[in-house]
């Protein structure tokens, strides 16, 4: 099943689809399978496999945190792969470009479609910057998801929409990563812009971390992303046995969330 399958058929349900992040090798390369096991048990439709990088400017402490681990473990560009071959439903890849560059972008691609991975999410990749890696994916079928911000003008919202082949990741807010206590206004807006310019489906991330949060963001987004409140709760849990329960439960409030509105 490719993306365009997922955010129609949640359509047709009239709900959201739930999107949940999880780094590959957090807290080990086999923790992050079980982890992504627990998520699709819980409901997630959709797997966003994290990349782990060294300097992940973008994230959040809690998103970092779980980078860092993963990177004491050696997690490579091939665990990677392996942690999204590993996912019974669609999975990408959110990672940031230096590490697909490394590895060679056209082999990234051609691999993670081995690997039956649907995608890539690429948050400091620019469009300008994108001929090799368009032409790659292209070839591979392996959509490309590129993030809009509510500072991005009309005319920049409209050139990133059209890169995109997967659908397109708002960030409610400007900022880091992180679950939050609110949503911010400014992501209802945002999706609305996105619209005036693509067909794609548009989901939202940055702060997710409820079933109320999830609600919310599913009156208006098509998709709502959650990565840091799956991570804060392996964390904080007392065992990785007890991190696998809670992790599950709390993709099963967010799938309960995504269809209460």
């Amino acid at each position: 099943m490719k993306l365009h399958d997922v955010f129609a058929q949640a359509k047709a349900e009239n709900r959201a689809t739930l999107i949940g992040y999880m780094p590959a090798g957090f807290p080990t390369k086999d923790g992050s399978q079980r982890l992504i096991a627990a998520m699709i048990e819980g409901g997630v439709d959709i797997v966003e496999v994290g990349f782990p990088y060294s300097d992940p400017v973008m994230d959040g402490p809690v998103i970092q945190q779980a980078a860092e681990i993963a990177l004491r473990n050696n997690t490579s560009a091939r665990d990677v792969l392996d942690v999204v071959a590993s996912s019974t439903v669609p999975t990408l890849v959110m990672s940031y470009w230096n590490p697909i560059e490394r590895y060679g972008s056209a082999k990234f691609a051609g691999d993670l479609s081995q690997a039956k991975g649907v995608g890539v999410i690429t948050p400091d990749l620019t469009v300008e910057e994108s001929e090799d890696w368009i032409s790659a994916t292209d070839e591979q079928n392996v959509g490309r998801v590129y993030v809009v911000a509510p500072s991005s003008s009309d005319t920049r919202l409209k050139s990133v929409a059209a890169a995109c082949s997967g659908f397109v990741y708002a960030a409610s807010l400007m900022g880091v990563t992180g679950a939050r206590t609110s949503i911010s206004g400014a992501a209802s807006e945002l999706v609305t812009r996105v619209r005036r310019v693509t067909d794609l489906p548009v989901a939202v991330g940055l702060g997710v971390s409820n079933a109320e949060q999830a609600a919310e963001v599913a009156m208006y987004a098509d998709g709502v992303i959650v990565g840091s409140a799956f991570i804060k709760l392996v964390l904080e849990a007392e065992s990785f046995e007890a991190s696998i329960v809670a992790v599950r439960s709390l993709a099963q409030q967010l799938s309960a969330g995504v269809r209460r509105s």
